[in-house]
């Protein structure tokens, strides 16, 4: 790397992401290797509160980390808005595809320290350490895939008819009639509903892959009854859209998310084992901290439990629910905001709660 002189690596590092963090990185979170890499090639921009750095439209160039501080992305069009942190990228789509349109507004909420990656600097990046830029493009492209699909939803206003589409896909099914999906769908977040649960789970013997184990996650809101209280149904509602989003972003293609009732969600994945269950419930809980709700009451805050179980085999829906709802019924009681697994799974039988 003697070819890109820039200053040192330390800022990202003073931010290095908490032990409970490193195993499972969130989409955006940069490793520590790959935190170092951006931090040497970089170039360093200091950025004062309300600065917008760039808006939505314009032809963007570079690809940006935060070193402290934060930023936040103006969607528009309905979409939350998200914020991204230390150790957080954006901007990333222009290394890959060259110059592109901004799809949001992007301004800083407080004093913050950018790294700017130009696309040449990136190229030289790839060719000096392949390895390391590969792991990063994965995971990006994994969550860009996931981005642009939430944008044509709500940009199109299409939700529900994607929503049809892509479920037939999870399913492998030969595509339902509308009468019949209109049963198995929630109306207000386009999720399956308890009806379209019990059906795939009489399919659930077929769709099972090999060397996987069953496991459940109940995501329930915190103090949602407030939210309606003090700020209307009409924002409760978006609420409730928002987190079945994330819950949806949560799922691979052969998991089920679901809402169950009221502010209740449910995601039944077919996982490697604990760890990864653990890693599903971190990334659910650490994208509803970044969720804002512009035209709401600035101060909303909105914050999920979820409780964790993987499923006996041999066992039914009632069994793994009950199971999943006692360790729910733990997160709440160690106030929210956070998730449980019982300690025969998880080894601590600890609640995790996050601040991202």
């Amino acid at each position: 790397m003697s070819s890109l002189k820039t200053e040192p690596a330390d800022r990202i590092a003073e931010h290095a992401a908490p032990p409970s963090l490193r195993a499972a990185l969130l989409p955006r979170q940069l490793s520590d290797d790959e935190c170092a890499l951006f931090a040497q090639a970089g170039q360093r921009r200091d950025v004062k509160p309300g600065e917008v750095i760039f808006r939505r439209g314009e032809l963007g160039r570079s690809m940006f980390i935060v070193e402290s501080g934060q930023v936040q992305l103006e969607f528009g069009d309905g979409m939350p808005d998200k914020l991204i942190g230390p150790r957080e990228f954006f901007g990333e789509l222009v290394l890959f595809i060259g110059s592109h349109t901004r799809v949001a507004n992007a301004a800083a909420l407080m004093p913050t320290s950018l790294r700017i990656v130009e696309n040449d600097t990136f190229e030289q990046l790839v060719a000096a350490e392949p390895r390391l830029l590969a792991q990063f493009m994965r995971r990006s492209f994994s969550y860009l895939v996931a981005s642009e699909q939430q944008l044509i939803q709500s940009l199109k206003r299409r939700n529900e008819d994607l929503m049809v589409t892509l479920d037939s896909l999870r399913q492998t099914r030969t595509q339902l009639s509308t009468a019949q999906r209109l049963v198995q769908t929630d109306e207000l977040t386009g999720l399956c509903n308890r009806r379209g649960l019990y059906m795939f789970l009489e399919r659930l013997v077929e769709q099972r892959l090999p060397g996987t184990v069953l496991g459940l996650l109940l995501v329930d809101l915190d103090r949602f009854k407030q939210i309606n209280d003090q700020c209307g149904h009409l924002v409760g509602d978006q609420v409730l859209r928002a987190i079945a989003e994330e819950v949806q972003n949560a799922a691979s293609s052969t998991d089920l998310p679901c809402r169950l009732g009221g502010d209740e969600f449910a995601l039944l994945m077919q996982v490697s084992g604990e760890e990864e269950l653990r890693a599903r419930a971190t990334q659910i809980i650490a994208a509803v901290h970044s969720l804002r709700f512009p035209g709401s009451n600035e101060g909303l805050v909105v914050t999920v439990s979820l409780g964790g179980s993987l499923c006996a085999d041999g066992a039914d829906w009632a069994i793994w629910y009950s199971d999943a709802d006692a360790a729910l019924y733990e997160a709440k009681g160690g106030g929210g905001d956070g998730f449980h697994i019982p300690m025969s799974l998880a080894g601590n039988g600890s609640m995790l709660p996050l601040n991202v």
